[in-house]
């Protein structure tokens, strides 16, 4: 069993973005986390919270990466971020649609082992 290291920076940086209704560039965490740990020890936390699949980054359509709470049963083994992004072009959220999961055909020669979908548009709160 691989065994995890719990800092205050790590607890800190996980509570931020599992109270976040949308997903969290790393200068958002920085400043709502009132500068607890210096830039390169927030890189490394949110590489470790990928790693360990608490959180799951996404790449927004302006190359910008974001992170957000993964939304699994604790029981699950496995699980996959296959659902929809949304990225808002008037306030800029990115808010992940776990409800809305995409549907595409690949050729049978292909073998998909991620997918990153995002959407943009006018969130609810912009329209």
């Amino acid at each position: 069993m691989k065994t995890t290291r719990n800092t205050t920076a790590k607890t800190t940086i996980l509570e931020i973005i599992k109270h976040s209704d949308v997903a969290l560039s790393h200068t958002e965490i920085q400043t709502l986390s009132n500068n607890i740990c210096d830039r390169v020890t927030i890189y490394r936390v949110l590489d470790r919270l990928v790693g360990e699949d608490v959180i799951h980054k996404i790449v927004n359509l302006d190359g910008t990466i974001k992170y957000a709470s993964c939304h699994h049963a604790h029981n699950e083994v496995e699980h996959t971020h296959n659902h929809i992004h949304f990225s808002c072009e008037k306030c800029h959220a990115v808010t992940c649609l776990d409800t809305v999961e995409p549907t595409f055909k690949m050729p049978s020669n292909y073998l998909v082992k991620a997918v990153n979908f995002t959407l943009s548009g006018l969130c609810p709160s912009c329209l």
